[in-house]
């Protein structure tokens, strides 16, 4: 009796785990993400550096740009519909505000399409700064996230 119970435990342990996996697998672990810099590009006096990330076959890039700042670098991260900025200073890297000198999607869509809550919790991804590289890998990784769910497929 108790090797029966526990076999039926076990089963319904392991369907409704593979319930919750699959529930779980939104396109977000399983798409390829190729980055690419951008050569011969003039780039202005503030930016250094600009990659585009893309997300399996989405059509249009996100574009990101490098500047350095005082504290350190900050990455312009741009579509059509939004655009955040992630920073790396010695206090650490993660989403910082964005100047409004520097903004061209209107405010209102892009304040639409990003998570807000999200955006709090990506404050502070890293406690120091990191390489370019780290950060493009981190960028890549967290900005799906970032995107409320009604527009992941501007990233996809």
């Amino acid at each position: 009796m108790k090797t029966v119970t526990i076999r039926l435990s076990v089963i319904v342990f392991l369907l409704m785990a593979s319930l919750f996996s699959f529930a779980n697998s939104e396109k977000s672990g399983n798409q390829e993400v190729k980055i690419t810099q951008v050569e011969n590009l003039y780039l202005g006096k503030s930016a250094e550096k600009v990659w585009t990330i893309r997300y399996s076959e989405q059509k249009n890039p996100v574009t990101i740009t490098l500047r350095k700042i005082a504290k350190g670098k900050e990455y312009i991260v741009r579509t059509e519909f939004f655009e955040v900025v992630y920073a790396s200073t010695k206090e650490g890297f993660g989403v910082k505000d964005m100047r409004r000198a520097w903004r061209e999607v209107p405010e209102e869509i892009s304040s639409s399409v990003l998570n807000k809550q999200q955006i709090q919790n990506q404050k502070a991804l890293t406690p120091n700064s990191v390489s370019d590289d780290y950060a493009l890998e981190l960028i890549a990784s967290y900005l799906p996230d970032l995107l409320n769910e009604d527009y992941r497929h501007l990233l996809y």
